[in-house]
């Protein structure tokens, strides 16, 4: 395993859309496995394959880690089959806008269907926590930040935001 470069706004790989896994091989589960490392050394609970610059529709999850246990979830072809009309705000941040947190406001819960580790089909349905992060790394799939649902304002003021710090850092 190893720990990846995590892309940053404005990257413009971060836009691209991914493409489906044709499967889950010993090839994509190093990847997989890149990704985690990459998440839990960020850190972060979430992290989808294009923020290391892989156009493919993976991502990884722990939403327990932080609390001292390790507990990663991986979702390859990831897809909402439905989702609730009822919808909950959340402070969201991401490891590709670092720094930057704002209120996002997604459906509460969603019935997805996605391929573990094994390549096994599984659906479940989420909320709470488990809801926004699938839904906030599904959007990067898709090439959308968590930005992209904010005001132009809000979302230039934090792309400035990410740009001064990376030059900032560049300069030390």
């Amino acid at each position: 395993m190893a720990v990846r470069d995590i892309l940053t706004v404005p990257d413009k790989r971060l836009k691209l859309v991914s493409k489906a896994a044709k499967g889950v091989d010993d090839g994509l589960r190093a990847l997989l496995d890149d990704m985690l490392e990459t998440m839990y050394a960020a850190p972060g609970i979430g992290l989808a394959a294009i923020q290391v610059g892989e156009p493919v529709r993976a991502i990884v999850m722990d939403l327990d880690h932080r609390d001292g246990e390790k507990n990663p979830r991986y979702f390859v072809n990831p897809e909402i089959l439905w989702a609730s009309e009822d919808t909950q705000p959340y402070e969201e941040g991401c490891l590709s806008v670092p720094e930057v947190y704002d209120e996002v406001e997604r459906p509460a819960r969603v019935h997805l269907r996605y391929l573990n580790y094994q390549g096994d089909v599984v659906e479940e349905e989420a909320e709470g926590v488990f809801a926004v992060c699938i839904q906030h790394e599904m959007d990067h799939l898709d090439g959308v930040l968590f930005i992209d649902h904010l005001s132009r304002l809000k979302r230039d003021r934090a792309v400035a935001k990410v740009k001064k710090a990376a030059k900032e850092k560049e300069a030390a």
